[in-house]
């Protein structure tokens, strides 16, 4: 069974100084945070603000050649959670042909957030996740983190402003 989940923001572990994607579900019962890059926060925090770049990004470039090809991201998928690693499947459609992918969830997540694909993440994943969160100190310094909303654009932008590498250093 797998949960439609949408991407709520982003925010800075205060512990890891590492970027965190926060997904939840429509009801706002289940949320996911799932630890990315700089570059990865970085590419999903460009889509969530709408900020074109001169050239195309990486997730530009494939969203380009989806769309040339005449294919489709039907949907992406985080699929499992092993050793802390979470992963994710593109389902892809080709003519009548649909192919997966592997693809680590942030890429995963970029994407979809492109081309407005749903997101899913397998029900055991969350149970998973959320059994680590609650006996991992992280999961406190997650809940103080404020996280910056998808839809506030104004702490979003100045996020991405001020965002240095030095940050994320352990």
């Amino acid at each position: 069974m797998f949960v439609e989940m949408k991407v709520r923001g982003l925010a800075l572990d205060p512990l890891s100084n590492m970027p965190i994607i926060i997904l939840r579900d429509e009801e706002d019962k289940r949320s996911l945070p799932i630890w990315v890059g700089i570059f990865e926060a970085n590419a999903i925090a460009l889509e969530l603000e709408k900020i074109a770049t001169p050239r195309p990004m990486t997730h530009d470039l494939i969203k380009n050649i989806i769309e040339t090809i005449d294919a489709k991201l039907v949907k992406v998928v985080v699929t499992d959670l092993r050793e802390n690693t979470f992963y994710a499947v593109l389902h892809l459609q080709v003519g009548e042909t649909e192919y997966t992918v592997d693809s680590r969830p942030s890429d995963a997540i970029a994407l979809a957030l492109r081309v407005t694909a749903p997101i899913f993440v397998d029900e055991d994943v969350v149970r998973r996740a959320k059994s680590l969160d609650d006996s991992t100190k992280d999961a406190e310094s997650i809940k103080a983190a404020e996280p910056i909303k998808a839809d506030d654009p104004e702490r979003l932008k100045e996020w991405l402003e001020n965002i240095k590498p030095e940050d994320f250093k352990a």
